[in-house]
C-alpha cells in the first residue's frame, strides 16, 4: 500500500510538474562576451538552472565562447544539444558548475537528459 501511494505522488508531482511549463524560463537570449573577454554590464555567457528551468532559456554567445553551467537546484542537470554531439556539460550536480566551449555559428537546441522536458537554445554567432 505504501509503494502505491508513493508511486501516485511521483504520478501527480511530474504531472504538475509538466503542467506548470518546466523549462520555460522566459528569458530573451541574452548578449556574450567574447571568448576570453570579461564581457560588459548586462551580459553573460552563462546557464543557470532553477526550478527545473533553465535561464536564460535562450542564450546568445560567440563562437567558441566558455558556456558556465550553474546549478541552483535540488536535483542534478546536464545541458545537452539536440543533436547529441555539439556540447555536453555532463551531469553537473546541486550547488555546482562546470563549463563547456560553445561550437560554431548556428542555433542550437538543447535539453537536459536527465528531464527531457527542460529546453533550451544556444545561439552562436
Amino acid at each position: 500500500m505504501r509503494s502505491r501511494t508513493y508511486t501516485l505522488l511521483l504520478v501527480i508531482a511530474a504531472t504538475a510538474a509538466l503542467a506548470t511549463g518546466c523549462g520555460g524560463g522566459g528569458g530573451s537570449p541574452s548578449a556574450g562576451a567574447a571568448p576570453g573577454a570579461g564581457g560588459s554590464p548586462g551580459t553573460s555567457s552563462s546557464i543557470s538552472v532553477n526550478d527545473f528551468k533553465f535561464s536564460p532559456r535562450a542564450l546568445r554567445v560567440a563562437a567558441h565562447a566558455r558556456v558556465k553551467v550553474t546549478n541552483n537546484d535540488s536535483a542534478p542537470h546536464t545541458v545537452t544539444a539536440d543533436d547529441g554531439r555539439s556540447f555536453d556539460s555532463g551531469t553537473v550536480n546541486p550547488g555546482a558548475s562546470t563549463s563547456f566551449q560553445a561550437p560554431a555559428r548556428g542555433s542550437y537546441a538543447y535539453h537536459c537528459t536527465i528531464h527531457p522536458f527542460m529546453k533550451g537554445t544556444l545561439l552562436v554567432r
